[in-house]
């Protein structure tokens, strides 16, 4: 019997004591949802602007005619490579080169006619010598009264009469002088129209485009209508990317900056380039179903020559706006919004119960609702009784786990990379931010109890502090 109840005894003990272990178990389980975190560390950053355009030849030139006409010659093809001044086409020459005949004559005949006046100016100038000697023979035999009044007046009128011819056939000279002169521009301009007629390479490069086919008659230009384009030519020892760039991303793009160009023919190379050009006037897109874009043009020009390249590529240019080698980093996706007060300093106040040492009649402390504004490093700096009444204010920051539960810290954040943001204010290295999942990200509140499941383990050191304070009589209060 003394056995029976011994075996009893140990039986009840046992029983109580795996009550006592599923009880414990059951209620020191950390309750709230699962959650991911990542531990904030230093990285290097870098900031990019994306964007797409089409690959460009920073020189390219259309050829056009200057003269309409017949091609008669032509002497490239698309795709060849041309040397500056070298021989593309001929346009025929005939008109032009009749036009150059006939004012080479023309030329021909006004010099003659000059020869012929200057020729009248010596006889002239003879003619008036040879009266000049009468009227001294006749004032001579006037004096003397040895001819009569009307023959000195007729040698002097005589002298008169050929300085006025004299002065005339200066004048004629000297218009035939400018005449040969005009004929001689003329020639000239004839000439010049004559070189219209042959085409030659402005500079070296490659011929991307050839419009005109031997036999084919070209129209130049006039005030409402383009002329022909003949052919194109490009220097692709220098090559660019003209890219279309968001207006809210133009801000942050300076000249010289690098960028890493991928062109969509050419998947695996990678082209360096820098920032030469950035559009003031934008370029409106999207125009349709009540949206419109504004974008600028940005141009790249790349630091090295690319063989097989084409102008019209499609490319992407991820230009480098911002490097910071040594940055707090927080993961993009744990970045959020909340609602939060603050104080007359603008620092984020967290509302909690402080226990009264006085007790009510049932012997439970009384509470009473405080605001305390909490440092960088956790520790309370402040406190004050809350005004339920002050109004609150969104704010951008991330969830941090502190000793089960997630703390809510606005941060001011500088540049974004790929992955992460760089934080300037609100978290210090080694916190742990709340990376996930994104829908119990989005429901958090600032106080709600986590169960951290994925990412690093919860941090020791002063920062936890912040969260609770067990000694002081102070314990977080979550809502109103």
């Amino acid at each position: 019997m003394t056995g029976l109840r011994k075996v009893l005894l140990v039986i009840v003990v046992l029983a109580i004591g795996g009550a006592l272990v599923y009880v414990n178990l059951t209620f020191a389980r950390p309750t709230g949802p699962e959650v991911d975190v990542e531990r904030i560390e230093r990285r290097a950053l870098k900031a990019v602007v994306s964007a797409s355009g089409t690959i460009v030849p920073q020189l390219t030139v259309d050829i056009s005619a200057d003269t309409m006409g017949r091609v008669t010659r032509l002497a490239f093809n698309e795709g060849d490579r041309v040397d500056r001044g070298q021989f593309l086409m001929e346009i025929d020459p005939e008109t032009l080169r009749s036009a150059v005949d006939r004012g080479e004559a023309s030329l021909r005949a006004s010099r003659s006619s000059q020869r012929q006046l200057e020729v009248a100016i010596e006889t002239a100038t003879v003619t008036l010598q040879l009266a000049r000697d009468n009227l001294e023979r006749q004032q001579n035999l006037w004096e003397l009264r040895l001819v009569s009044r009307e023959a000195y007046e007729q040698a002097l009128t005589d002298v008169t009469l050929r300085e006025t011819e004299l002065r005339a056939r200066e004048v004629d000279v000297e218009t035939q002088t400018e005449r040969i002169r005009q004929e001689e521009a003329n020639l000239d301009s004839a000439r010049y129209d004559l070189t219209k007629v042959t085409i030659t390479s402005p500079f070296a490069g490659v011929v991307t485009r050839r419009n005109i086919e031997e036999g084919e008659t070209v129209v130049i230009g006039t005030m409402n209508n383009a002329g022909t384009v003949l052919a194109t030519i490009a220097d692709l020892s220098v090559i660019e990317a003209e890219v279309e760039v968001d207006e809210t991303d133009i801000p942050s793009i300076r000249l010289g900056q690098s960028a890493v160009v991928t062109i969509d023919a050419l998947p695996d190379e990678e082209f360096a380039g820098i920032v030469t050009e950035i559009g003031n006037s934008p370029i409106q897109a999207g125009q349709g179903a009540g949206t419109q874009a504004t974008n600028f043009k940005v141009v790249v020009t790349l630091n090295d020559e690319i063989p097989n390249v084409r102008p019209g590529f499609t490319c992407t240019a991820d230009i480098t706006t911002a490097v910071r080698d040594d940055a707090i980093a927080i993961p993009i996706q744990s970045a959020t919004v909340r609602e939060v007060i603050l104080d007359a300093n603008g620092q984020m106040v967290r509302q909690v119960i402080r226990e009264d040492e006085e007790e009510t009649l049932d012997g439970n402390p009384i509470g009473m609702r405080f605001s305390m504004r909490f440092g960088g490093d956790g520790a309370v700096e402040d406190e004050t009784v809350r005004d339920d009444d002050a109004e609150g204010e969104e704010l951008e920051g991330v969830f941090v786990a502190r000793q089960g539960q997630a703390v809510f810290l606005p941060v001011v954040t500088g540049i974004a990379g790929e992955r992460h943001f760089e934080a300037l204010y609100g978290v210090v290295e080694g916190d742990l931010v709340i990376t996930g999942p994104f829908s119990e990200v989005r429901n958090l509140n600032d106080g709600d109890a986590i169960r951290v499941v994925g990412g690093a383990q919860s941090r020791g050191g002063p920062g936890n502090s912040s969260d609770t304070d067990s000694q002081g009589g102070f314990r977080l209060r979550i809502g109103g």
